[in-house]
């Protein structure tokens, strides 16, 4: 079903706090903060490399990536770069949106954007990379649809399923084939298990888009330095060891023991918390969806990070600078996502290896599903049946085996890890996908606050970490301030 277009003027793109906020607002930045919009600049050179690479011409900006009305038009025909009404020739030209910077899948975006503008005669694929992640992306999504752009066809993250089908236009995935690809209608049934397509159904229940990205968190473990400081080679198994594993690091080694991921989102963070018993999100006895985390086990969860942090044996620190410290051997322990797992792999110069996600005491794990669905927000019917048709080649098996390859996340299509022309042979000698593919049952979903709220509440999610882990406030502070804070928020939605 094509959804009609809301106006997004309306929507603020600052964050106003409530009152009830003011013990975070008042405080300042955290130095995470800054990091992560460092890292955030670096990563937008990185991906205007990339789509150079490509022959794209869409150059990412460094501050806010969110011109694309770059004019390409002498290089390649492009014209605005909107991917509205642009055309080179006889092809029709479409922008594809996404999140992955060289070190997390920017490198096979450029890849499969080639292979499949050298394969067709009718359509040219413009690939833009989009830093801070969803949320950026979003951001920017918003700000050129309220100026009456669409690119053709986006990444988005799970948190913002809610967000992006309420306030913009798009196709279904089933509508674009029934209109241009009835030669195979039962695509999405013949292609996809029902559980993974159910992660891409929004509160109404419509089918908003196609799973892309599958991934879930792990620890990864520099086994050299565990072994130096005379600890378990096979990691820790609980938040508790790993805050005494890190402990240990640094008293033996000098080196730091933990590093948490800090990217644009509370990802991470969440399994943390669920894993300890809290939840992010319940539903009061008015059916209301309400901010649930600021529970007692779910405070002590996050406090356990930042003591680690004042403490000097985790890092505070943007998620570039994260990993990095990982790869280059000053960390010990690396708790990512598995789409890192190729890069991680790849700089490694030691026994590196991933393990589980973590237990909290004695409750169940609780991982959520990170990674995108892809969404058509093309307009016009010549961009709507080009997006499907690139969207398609995305989801055949050799690309899908690529995407996993090159990235680490577990592919959602069925009928891709044991196929000769997949990843037959790939998981069978890449064995850091096992701890992902055997947690798969302590996945659940990521966060997606309802009605208009996405942007406003991750935000505050991510100024609370930022909080927190910088010290100026305590777990407890922070947490019950950012929660009554989104629960206000929600309350008029």
């Amino acid at each position: 079903m094509r959804r009609s277009v809301k106006s997004l003027m309306a929507l603020a793109m600052a964050v106003s706090v409530s009152a009830s906020m003011a013990v975070l607002s008042g405080c300042g930045a955290a130095s995470g903060s800054q990091d992560r919009d460092n890292a955030g600049a670096a990563n937008a050179q990185t991906g205007t490399a990339a789509v150079n690479q490509t022959g794209s011409g869409t150059e990412a900006g460094t501050d806010t990536n969110t011109d694309t009305s770059t004019d390409t038009s002498t290089d390649t025909g492009t014209g605005s770069g909107t991917g509205g009404n642009s055309s080179s020739g006889e092809k029709t030209v479409i922008e594809y949106w996404h999140c992955n910077a060289e070190t997390q899948g920017g490198l096979v975006v450029d890849e499969l954007v080639k292979q499949f503008n050298e394969s067709n005669d009718h359509i040219q694929v413009v690939a833009k990379y989009n830093p801070d992640m969803y949320k950026g992306l979003m951001q920017n999504l918003q700000a050129e649809a309220a100026a009456g752009n669409s690119p053709a066809l986006v990444q988005i993250g799970w948190a913002f399923l809610d967000y992006f089908s309420n306030n913009f236009s798009y196709v279904s995935p089933q509508d674009a084939i029934d209109r241009f690809d009835k030669e195979d209608a039962g695509f999405l049934q013949d292609k996809f298990l029902p559980n993974v397509l159910e992660l891409a159904v929004n509160s109404q229940g419509s089918q908003v888009g196609i799973p892309y990205s599958l991934s879930n968190p792990v620890l990864y473990i520099n086994k050299d330095i565990l072994r130096e400081a005379g600890l378990a080679e096979d990691g820790p198994a609980t938040w508790q060891e790993v805050s005494e594993f890190a402990k240990t690091i640094k008293e033996k080694t000098g080196k730091y023991g933990f590093y948490m991921q800090e990217p644009a989102d509370f990802w991470a963070q969440q399994g943390l918390i669920e894993s300890s018993g809290a939840k992010m999100l319940t539903t009061n006895a008015e059916g209301k969806k309400e901010a649930s985390f600021a529970t007692e086990d779910g405070i002590e969860a996050m406090q356990l990070i930042a003591d680690m942090v004042k403490d000097q044996t985790a890092l505070h620190m943007s998620w570039e600078e994260g990993c990095q410290s990982f790869i280059d051997g000053n960390c010990a322990m690396l708790y990512t996502t598995i789409a890192r797992r190729a890069s991680v792999q790849k700089g490694a110069q030691f026994d590196v290896a991933t393990v589980k996600s973590p237990l909290w005491k004695d409750k169940e794990r609780m991982v959520p599903a990170g990674g995108c669905f892809l969404a058509i927000t093309a307009q016009g019917d010549d961009q709507i049946e080009a997006a499907w048709e690139f969207e398609k080649f995305l989801y055949s098996v050799e690309s899908m085996a690529a995407w996993t390859e090159g990235t680490g996340y577990v592919p959602p299509r069925k009928d891709v890890a044991g196929a000769e022309n997949g990843l037959k042979t790939f998981l069978a000698e890449n064995k850091m996908m096992n701890a992902a593919i055997q947690q798969m049952d302590g996945v659940v979903p990521w966060t997606a606050f309802p009605g208009d709220a996405g942007l406003q509440a991750e935000q505050m999610l991510l100024d609370m970490r930022d909080q927190i882990l910088g010290g100026q406030v305590t777990a407890e502070q922070g947490m019950k301030a950012a929660q009554d804070a989104i629960n206000q928020l929600l309350a008029v939605q």
